[in-house]
């Protein structure tokens, strides 16, 4: 690992996670100490001056870095800085690509919450051969989306490899219980996506596939659960709906799979979902939050519809949930899995706080962490999924000082 000033600079700490963020590290590390020493970046230097403000007494002396997305050489000079860089700015479609070339070309290992499947898939395809040769490790998805899904199969196939001698073939994620809200930024990536799909034949075959962001050749072709309306899951006694973040989740695990040489198999299964309850009335709701999501997404495809739902009904960038809201939230995760020998196994991963907002700047604070202090320095460069460059690790940070817990549910 190369000395640098700091080990984590947060580019885009005036967002609104990366405010959160900010404030996570400064509870977690301090300013300046032995552990972990960073700084906060953005574009404008009076609100990089409001946030230390805001942040308290104990964040006087937080160095703070201007620089802009949309100026490389204020990018490699932020990049010679420091070890690692967390990016919070998004749409990262629309603002992303230049940090990822700053990152690969200078050997900076970076970390992200992104859930913009397409984009991943650019960056993958256009800077991974500079990150194998730079050392960059590369680590998209370090939020909501994907941490909990990513290392909650990892869990559970690690407990099933113990218990059976084998890994599971199939597994199931539902979300058994979640609160929470949107934010600004978030709602303006699904935006950008839908978009860009309406108009991109091939983009929306691509965002279909499920190996999408797979390494090429991976030589997985097993149909996998494509959940378009209500249907009743055995596994779970509960009827089931279509989950927004399973298009970013099962890509993600997938993508560890195959970067792990297939170890679940080149038949596995995966494929996410949201219990409601059995019975009629767990049919009702899971058929009527299937249509609600189908006709968003349908209006969203519309132009006029679209700038109208813009508009006036979703929140702007910036926007998000209160304090109050973001330490009431939790999500609880069940995982099912079984093994080509009929071997069954269930886990859940639980989290506090808003699983978009409160949990995910914890899970990504961490995960940066882990990448300075936990993953060896001849770690190989390359763009890599929190399970296969992080694994048990991070599971262990998680626990200790994220709110998280991963645990085997006895029957």
């Amino acid at each position: 690992m190369r000395a640098s000033k700091y080990h984590i600079i947060v580019f885009g700490a005036t967002s609104f996670v990366g405010k959160i963020l900010c404030s996570y590290l400064l509870e977690k590390f301090g300013v300046a100490g032995k552990e972990i020493k960073w700084a906060a970046s953005a574009r404008s230097k009076e609100k990089l001056e409001l946030l230390r403000s805001e942040l308290g007494a104990g964040a006087a002396k937080l160095p703070l870095i201007v620089a802009d997305a949309s100026n490389e050489a204020s990018l490699q000079v932020l990049c010679a800085q420091t070890q690692v860089i967390i990016s919070t700015v998004g749409p990262y479609a629309l603002y992303g690509e230049p940090m990822i070339k700053a990152c690969a070309e200078s050997g900076t290992d970076y970390c992200d919450l992104t859930g913009e499947v397409q984009w991943i898939s650019k960056m993958v395809t256009g800077y991974e051969k500079l990150a194998k040769k730079s050392g960059a490790r590369i680590v998209h998805c370090c939020g909501f989306d994907s941490i909990p899904s990513d290392l909650g199969v990892f869990f559970l196939q690690q407990q099933a490899k113990q218990r059976y001698g084998e890994y599971c073939e199939q597994v199931k994620m539902r979300v058994k219980a979640i609160s929470g809200t949107a934010s600004g930024g978030t709602v303006a990536s699904l935006v950008n996506v839908v978009k860009e799909a309406s108009c991109n034949p091939d983009l929306r075959r691509e965002l279909a596939d499920p190996y999408s962001i797979c390494p090429p050749m991976h030589g997985c072709t097993t149909r996998q659960l494509d959940l378009k309306t209500g249907q009743y899951d055995a596994s779970f006694k509960s009827w089931i709906t279509p989950f927004v973040m399973a298009a970013i989740n099962t890509r993600v695990v997938h993508r560890s799979n195959a970067l792990a040489g297939h170890a679940y198999g080149k038949n596995f299964r995966y494929d996410e979902a949201l219990m409601t309850k059995s019975g009629v009335k767990g049919f009702v709701v899971a058929q009527g939050m299937a249509c609600a999501m189908a006709g968003f997404m349908l209006a969203l495809t519309r132009p006029t519809a679209r700038h109208l739902i813009e508009s006036y009904a979703l929140p702007k960038p910036g926007e998000g949930p209160s304090p109050t809201a973001q330490e009431k939230g939790f999500y609880d995760l069940r995982f099912w899995g079984r093994t080509v020998n009929g071997q069954e196994i269930r886990c859940k991963v639980t989290g506090d706080r808003d699983p978009g907002y409160g949990s995910t700047a914890k899970m990504l604070g961490q995960a940066a962490a882990c990448l300075v202090k936990d993953v060896a320095a001849d770690f190989p460069g390359g763009f890599w999924t929190p399970a296969t460059i992080f694994g048990e690790k991070l599971i262990a940070r998680l626990e200790s000082d994220a709110g998280l817990r991963f645990s085997v549910v006895e029957a």
